[in-house]
């Protein structure tokens, strides 16, 4: 919910093809709903990030083209009060 950083990690191991490395230090079922953990939301701190459930989550990150850190912009929830980027 924006309390950590993300980085951006690209390689590029020829000019014709990106590659991208995606880190996952959690492995939810694809029923599980992923999203802003509920210990960093309260009145004063709202969701700055959707609740999507994983299938969907994964569908919808592979679907869109490699462009940094532009999926995490879709994820975002558009709200004058969350004006911090991630």
């Amino acid at each position: 919910n924006g309390v950590y950083r993300s980085i951006e990690h690209k390689v590029v191991p020829n000019s014709k093809k990106e590659r991208t490395s995606v880190a996952f230090f959690i492995n939810p079922k694809l029923e599980a709903d992923v999203g802003p953990s509920p210990n960093l939301i309260n009145p004063n701190n709202p969701p700055l990030f959707k609740r999507v459930g994983m299938e969907q989550y994964v569908q919808d990150f592979f679907s869109h083209k490699f462009n940094g850190k532009a999926y995490l912009q879709h994820m975002r929830i558009n709200d004058e009060r969350n004006d911090n980027p991630a």
